[in-house]
């Protein structure tokens, strides 16, 4: 274990130890933030990965510098993370600073310059990402507003909006999901759990494409119970 201490020059095997270790401690840290912290980056997540990524950098390419101690701090940092999101849920005040409430940049077609200034972009970022909603007029917009998680929520007039089969009285089937119940040739228990069935059952839905479960390269099935087998791409 002497790679977790400082040295004057670690092997190469050392290196290779420290490297793992930090990788997965990074993981066993990040979990611990959650998931919401990995798929949104808010103002104290950004804190917290600029800090983590700078205290676990460190000892990972300098051999002088212990893993010890970065790990500790890491940890405390989780915990002080853990406790400031737990009371931002029940203090709003702290919540406010946190995750403050979403800007409006567009009113009714009407620039709100002041909140461009606040949420610090410019006119050209804002018409960019109208663009990529195809949204080529920002008199067709009704609203827009800056999410504290830096996107931009825009909703269209409703004359603008595209037509719906209910806006038509059309009839429609009820949604299905379809999902993935072989791949490669492994047949999803769980998807099978779920629908009530077995794989006898599914050996003789591919009956008609496949022999049995491992010749199949990808199957799915929907909430009807309709499987369909796909062929391998080779």
């Amino acid at each position: 274990m002497d790679f977790f201490k400082s040295q004057e020059t670690l092997t190469t095997v050392e290196w290779i130890l420290r490297s793992v270790v930090g990788f997965v401690f990074l993981l066993l840290a990040a979990k611990l933030m959650g998931q919401r912290s990995i798929s949104q980056l808010r103002f104290l997540d950004f804190i917290i990965a600029l800090t983590l990524g700078n205290i676990i950098a460190h000892p990972l390419s300098d051999e002088k510098l212990g893993l010890k101690g970065s790990m500790i701090t890491t940890i405390v940092l989780i915990v002080l993370y853990v406790a400031v999101t737990w009371v931002s849920l029940r203090w709003p005040l702290i919540k406010r600073y946190l995750d403050p409430p979403p800007l409006k940049l567009v009113d009714n077609g009407q620039i709100q310059f002041h909140n461009l200034s606040l949420a610090r972009i410019t006119i050209d970022f804002l018409f960019s990402e109208l663009r990529k909603e195809k949204v080529e007029d920002i008199q067709k917009v009704s609203l827009a507003v800056w999410e504290p998680g830096g996107t931009i929520s825009v909703f269209l007039k409703t004359q603008y909006q595209p037509l719906t089969p209910a806006d038509m009285k059309v009839k429609t089937q009820p949604f299905t999901l379809t999902r993935p119940i072989i791949c490669e040739g492994k047949a999803d228990m769980k998807v099978l759990e779920e629908l009530g069935r077995d794989a006898e059952w599914l050996n003789k839905k591919i009956a008609s494409a496949h022999a049995n479960i491992n010749e199949v390269f990808l199957a799915t099935v929907d909430d009807n119970e309709n499987v369909q087998v796909y062929s391998n791409p080779k």
